[in-house]
């Protein structure tokens, strides 16, 4: 599937990357993660206020964030203290086709997203290597995505993002500041209760 290169240099959009037979499979894969590490509430560093996400993560590191430690990557989750699950095998496959990187995820973030949840523009630069792209899944419920540059004044663009949808933030791109601005309640039946999950597959080391 071509992508739809979107915005700048280094951003794409592949719209309905992932059928529906296997969004149902990613879901399923999603709902094995959880199992062994639970999805919990991250909160700010400094202050200590939630999010209004809840997430979880596979791989052999994970995104964590707290109010005493901030944003980083470690090898267990934060509340069992066990390690994370592996990646499934469906995502590696992703990656490996569309990344352009020649070395593997080893995180994957898991972020599920309620009717009012929403995500503040921000950058992915916990990692210590750029040159790998950050790449994105979207499954359930659409959202408002909205993008910027490098810088967090410069001016944003948005775009709807659906179920089975690719992101891509790589190359000029890799850096640029981006969020969700809302979810869009019941335009998605793939998840039971409604919510939208977004995987977001990251090379964190050289």
């Amino acid at each position: 599937m071509k992508p739809k290169l979107s915005l700048s240099e280094g951003l794409f959009h592949f719209p309905g990357y992932f059928q529906r037979t296997e969004q149902d499979v990613l879901v399923d894969s999603v709902r094995d993660v959880v199992a062994e590490a639970p999805l919990y509430v991250p909160v700010m560093p400094g202050t200590g206020k939630p999010m209004s996400v809840r997430m979880t993560n596979c791989g052999p590191l994970g995104w964590v964030t707290d109010k005493e430690r901030g944003y980083r990557y470690q090898a267990a989750h934060p509340i069992t203290g066990v390690p994370w699950p592996a990646i499934p095998q469906i995502l590696v496959d992703l990656w490996r086709e569309i990344s352009g990187f020649d070395k593997d995820p080893e995180a994957c973030l898991v972020n599920f997203y309620g009717d009012d949840a929403k995500m503040g523009l921000h950058q992915d630069r916990d990692e210590t290597d750029f040159n790998a792209p950050v790449v994105s899944v979207s499954l359930g419920d659409s959202c408002l995505f909205r993008i910027g540059g490098l810088d967090r004044k410069d001016r944003t663009s948005s775009l709807r993002l659906e179920s089975g949808d690719v992101f891509v933030l790589g190359g000029a791109g890799r850096l640029c500041f981006h969020g969700v601005d809302r979810i869009y309640p019941g335009t998605s039946t793939l998840l039971k209760n409604g919510g939208r999950i977004n995987l977001t597959l990251r090379r964190v080391n050289p």
